[in-house]
């Protein structure tokens, strides 16, 4: 029988369906499955208790003019993006690249002695984390004992100042996720090339910006990514310390989400609020990529 390559192409397309076929069933139940059903749930008046609980309603888009007509709601996606930008995108960001930059080349012990308390702050868990800044900043906390040593008054930190607590809280505890994504991807820069530019006179600083950066910047994409992710979905950390306030301060779209949804018990509105939460992550990593100009 005669070679024939396009039998030969299907054959090997066939082949490739079925062994991708048990990966594409596990995305659709449990990647595609919940954010479509989220998608149903937001235009319905699902809620936990009551005949709507049992009866579920196709309501058009009155969730989404409730929730863009709720001061409440303008006030948690202005706090969301704060968050979001000052703990994650400068915070996190620039602190883990600072570290990791710092610690290049530097003796081995040093290193891990670094790396094992940037990372201790990663590895405890949102609620340990929250406890251990309440502690830190309460009235009666350690800052506000520290600080009677040198004659100034005690400071409601969580009270007066809920946002910045907040966000120095997030970028303790995610601030060692950077720093390892920063401390691999400069270890795969070429040292030659580095040598090569400082013996054709670049400092420091042109070595960082025109060499080091443009190599690494998949990474930096890949990073602001995922903790941007992370960032937007951080509840436990707000809620054990602030609660959101005080008023709605500090109350972001997850714990505004979290109201609706478990306390108001309007699911339905609450996914609704999750879908907003979902665009903003979507939207913030096309800019990521449009800006960095990141083949993907």
């Amino acid at each position: 029988m005669p070679w024939n390559p396009f039998v030969t192409k299907n054959s090997d397309s066939f082949r490739a369906i079925l062994f991708l076929l048990p990966s594409w069933i596990l995305l659709l139940l449990f990647i595609a499955g919940p954010i479509l059903m989220t998608f149903y749930f937001s235009f319905t008046n699902m809620s936990l208790t009551g005949s709507a609980a049992q009866n579920i309603e196709f309501i058009g888009f009155r969730n989404f003019v409730k929730m863009f007509s709720d001061p409440t709601f303008q006030t948690s996606v202005m706090n969301t993006i704060l968050f979001l930008i000052f703990s994650a995108i400068i915070g996190q960001q620039i602190l883990g690249f600072l570290i990791a930059f710092l610690m290049k080349e530097r003796a081995v012990h040093f290193r891990r002695i670094i790396g094992v308390l940037v990372l201790a702050g990663w590895i405890t868990p949102e609620i340990i984390v929250a406890f251990i800044w309440f502690a830190f900043l309460s009235n009666e906390g350690t800052l506000n004992y520290v600080l009677g040593w040198v004659g100034i008054a005690p400071v409601a930190w969580l009270f007066k100042f809920p946002m910045v607590s907040v966000v120095v809280a997030n970028i303790w505890h995610g601030t060692a996720f950077s720093m390892l994504v920063y401390q691999a991807a400069l270890d795969d820069v070429p040292k030659d090339v580095e040598e090569a530019a400082k013996i054709d006179g670049a400092n420091g600083w042109q070595r960082l910006w025109r060499i080091i950066l443009p190599m690494i910047r998949g990474s930096v994409m890949t990073n602001m990514v995922l903790i941007t992710l992370q960032t937007l979905g951080v509840f436990t950390l707000i809620y054990a310390l602030t609660g959101g306030g005080p008023g709605t301060q500090s109350e972001t779209l997850p714990i505004f989400m979290y109201d609706q949804a478990f306390i108001n018990y309007q699911l339905g509105y609450g996914t609704a609020i999750s879908l907003v939460l979902l665009v903003i992550g979507i939207i913030a990593s096309l800019l990521y990529v449009k800006f960095l100009k990141v083949e993907i």
